[in-house]
């Protein structure tokens, strides 16, 4: 079962130019939202990420970025584990969840 957050929000962005294909971001990614396809990275399904920014950290290509622990990933983190609905803080901003 994969655990899918806010459908096209995360902040995770791959540069396919920048990625050697060493695989460090399928190891530490705790969702697999890597592959290695064609010998470099490729993200399987983006809202499957849940921006704990392991990936960005352990790259040392910097070819993988993403906030780390904001935007709506976070929120529906924060509202599942308080028992409350998922707030982002946006105020009801529409480029937010």
């Amino acid at each position: 079962m994969s655990l899918k957050y806010l459908s096209g929000v995360t902040t995770l962005k791959l540069n396919p130019d920048k990625c050697t294909g060493c695989g460090m971001c399928v190891n530490v990614c705790p969702h697999a939202v890597f592959i290695i396809k064609t010998r470099k990275a490729a993200i399987t399904d983006p809202d499957l990420c849940m921006e704990c920014g392991a990936c960005a950290l352990n790259c040392s290509f910097e070819a993988i970025t993403v906030k780390k622990g904001v935007g709506c990933a976070q929120a529906v983190r924060n509202g599942f584990l308080r028992g409350t609905e998922p707030d982002c803080g946006c105020g009801g901003d529409s480029s937010c969840c």
